[in-house]
């Protein structure tokens, strides 16, 4: 027996000296904390800097707002230092974390941070390590419990990423006053158009009985990223949205949301006058219309006192508006401006419009507010989509933005994978977001960029904002793919700074959401950033546009034609022939080149400058066009399908190399639906370079694995329905959103 002993002993005396045979795999997680799991810090010198540092929370005041901070900074730093953090009202000893503004906490007035803080606006805050009441302390503080509560976020961000304590000291403010969340949910059967995680987060049947508490958990997740304001449902409204039935229900939403910071807008159909009103008309001129309005206003106002105001999509793609009766945007956005302004509500007016008499949809934008510039009321802003398309994987700039000097212009981006895939692909939106937000303008000279026109830097706006088509749902991790939660994320944090980089972005995300281990940040952030880029290759290279197919925008279907008007089919755009492919857009095409300020206008037209992910936005080149890669136009575009394809192997070779180093539940998920997209991207580059081999002529070089298939089956294979319809009054197929 004393020899066994003696042996077992000695083996395990050789296992810890070697380290564990096994390493243990991360427990399952199923990703509904998203960014905010609050895991103990595993570096060990960190963890003590923390601890010694930030052993209790200090919170003088009793808003909601700053209880809300409170409570977040206690749970974050409880779970993040592996014990349990105590809450007081007085500093008692060293390791305080010290939160308030000069006006609420008798603490923070003693400090003298009236001078550093009164550059950092309402919400704004300073983070810094200064005595208080004799004793060492962290301190967050602002001049509004908002600018609080966003700076406890950054704090617990701060040490979700491992960063060092000596780096703490910071402050922040928002580059835009407007950071919202656009969400496209209906009023029945819990249905979102373009949502591809479950139902709608709305309980509408529930309301305003049951306060689901999935609703305080979306309005963290919306403060953790500095967003304050939130349309919850869908731009194709509907009027019962105005209704007693559903403002009972949505007052319950506002309640939920406001200790959180997120004020609540409502979009609203511009026939509601007709459509729940009684009214035989909704012109905006007319004086019954511009009454009922204004007691509608009211109304809301009283169920909702904070209530942010209306978001509008008219006189487009089917959806009433001020030029069906002979009306202006501006007439029909400052007919509700008037009704909200006493209340200090604005009208944020969508420029997604297009007439079909247009001979290129790329103009309608311009051409239709331009002229309109100076005309609106100052509560009002325009929302414009980041290209003058719809969502497309690449499409240059909108020329709106910076060309409207009088009116204030906001971003709108979309996070839902409407055309990346839905919740099937890995397609980290962080490079579209920046690289819309970084496209100089030049409209005051070069540096006039999108982001600085719509921060107001550029034209001085008194209304400035972000808008992000997000798609949360029931799904238990809210996003469906894991990874979209990383292009909310990214959004969020754009909205707040827009000089951040999408790498850092990522880089930040995946420590906070998965790991801060080395082994798996680089290699998975590397995946990230090369993801959006992939899904533009195998879907539509050089400046293709509009592949997909109809209704769903999901396959591909460069094919498609026929259809009632000529701007939702693939043709329109691509214009292939025997002779070659592209929309002209220069002097010779549309001149759609010419809404561009120089020197911008002049690379876009001039064959020779243009970057070749624009050629085919702006120009019709022949088949055997020289690329500046040297190969001939049909060599660059099959070479970019495959290349996408052999990108999105990568990615699953990625992915697999990270095994054991993520939760087996998530590293699973994540593999199955990078097989799929693997699948889909094979799909699209077989459908599309054989339909364009049927204008060209020419063949796919030898060293490209043949197509599998012939033609005909992908034609075909448009018709299989990969997702069901579960959208509710959707437009009808072939209409985007």
């Amino acid at each position: 027996m004393r020899m066994w002993i003696r042996s077992v002993l000695a083996v395990v005396c050789v296992v810890s000296l070697a380290g564990p045979v096994f390493a243990q795999r991360p427990a399952d997680e199923d990703g509904y904390e998203m960014w905010l799991r609050y895991r103990e810090v595993v570096d060990a010198g960190r963890l003590a800097a923390y601890r010694g540092a930030m052993r209790q929370v200090v919170a003088q005041g009793t808003s909601p707002i700053l209880r809300s901070a409170a409570d977040e900074l206690t749970r974050g730093l409880s779970g993040l230092l592996g014990t349990p953090v105590t809450t007081a009202t007085t500093v008692g000893d060293d390791g305080a974390v010290v939160i308030g503004t000069p006006a609420g906490s008798a603490a923070i007035a003693t400090l003298g941070l009236d001078t550093r803080l009164a550059s950092l606006g309402r919400e704004g805050f300073l983070i810094d390590r200064v005595p208080v009441a004799g004793r060492q302390a962290v301190v967050i503080a602002a001049n509004d419990d908002a600018g609080v509560l966003y700076g406890v976020f950054h704090l617990l961000r701060h040490l979700q990423t491992q960063q060092p304590l000596d780096a703490i000291a910071t402050t922040s403010s928002p580059k835009v006053q407007i950071r919202m969340a656009n969400h496209w949910d209906h009023l029945n059967r819990r249905g979102v158009e373009r949502g591809y995680a479950g139902l709608s987060l709305w309980e509408w049947g529930a309301l305003p009985n049951y306060r689901n508490p999935r609703y305080t958990d979306y309005a963290r997740f919306l403060a953790s990223l500095g967003m304050n304001a939130t349309a919850i449902n869908n731009v194709n409204a509907d009027p019962r949205i105005l209704t007693d039935q559903f403002l009972e229900k949505v007052a319950v939403l506002a309640d939920m949301f406001r200790p959180w910071g997120v004020r609540l807008y409502l979009s609203i159909n511009f026939d509601s006058p007709r459509r729940i009103g009684g009214l035989k008309t909704a012109d905006p001129l007319d004086p019954d219309v511009r009454r009922w309005w204004a007691d509608q206003v009211e109304n809301v106002y009283r169920y909702v006192p904070d209530f942010g105001g209306f978001l509008v999509k008219a006189d487009s793609e089917g959806q009433p508006g001020p030029q069906g009766y002979g009306r202006t945007h501006a007439d029909g956005a400052n007919m509700l401006a008037e009704a909200l302004a006493p209340h200090g509500g604005i009208v944020i007016w969508r420029a997604f419009v297009y007439n079909p008499e247009q001979t290129d949809r790329f103009r309608e934008a311009y051409d239709e507010f331009v002229p309109l510039d100076g005309t609106f009321r100052d509560n009002v802003i325009v929302q414009v989509k980041n290209g003058p398309i719809d969502f497309q994987p690449r499409e240059p700039f909108s020329p709106l933005f910076g060309a409207l000097a009088k009116t204030g212009t906001m971003i709108e981006l979309q996070v839902t994978q409407e055309y990346f895939g839905f919740s099937n692909h890995l397609a980290y939106q962080g490079p579209l977001f920046v690289e819309a937000l970084q496209a100089d303008t030049y409209v005051k000279g070069e540096g006039s960029t999108v982001a600085k026109v719509v921060d107001g830097t550029v034209h001085g706006y008194r209304l400035t904002g972000m808008a992000g088509v997000i798609n949360p749902g029931t799904d238990r991790n809210w996003t469906g793919h894991p990874f979209v939660q990383a292009s909310w994320y990214a959004f969020g944090r754009l909205a707040w700074d827009h000089e951040l980089t999408a790498e850092a972005i990522a880089d930040e995300w995946i420590r906070m959401t998965f790991s801060n281990d080395a082994r798996f940040i680089e290699p998975v952030k590397a995946m990230m950033m090369i993801s959006r880029e992939a899904g533009v290759n195998f879907r539509s290279p050089i400046g293709l546009t509009h592949l997909y197919s109809q209704g769903d925008h999901y396959g591909p279907a460069p094919w498609t034609a026929g259809l009632a008007r000529a701007d939702w089919t693939a043709v329109y755009y691509h214009r292939a022939d025997a002779e070659g492919i592209g929309f002209d857009r220069t002097a010779t095409g549309s001149d759609a080149v010419a809404q561009y300020r120089e020197p911008v206008a002049r690379v876009f037209r001039d064959l020779a400058l243009i970057p070749d992910e624009y050629l085919l936005w702006f120009h019709r080149v022949g088949w055997d066009h020289r690329m500046k890669s040297g190969r001939t136009l049909w060599n660059e575009l099959v070479h970019k399908y495959y290349e996408g394809v052999d990108q999105v192997r990568d990615m699953q070779k990625t992915w697999d190399s990270i095994e054991g180093l993520v939760d087996d539940r998530r590293f699973h998920h994540v593999k199955a639906l990078l097989e799929i997209q693997a699948r889909d991207a094979v799909w699209w580059r077989d459908a599309c370079v054989l339909y364009f081999q049927t204008f060209s002529q020419r063949p796919i070089p030898d060293a490209y694995e043949r197509p599998e298939h012939p033609l005909e089956y992908y034609r075909g294979r448009e018709r299989v329905i990969y997702f069901p319809d579960t959208w509710a009054n959707q437009p009808p197929p072939g209409v985007p959103q």
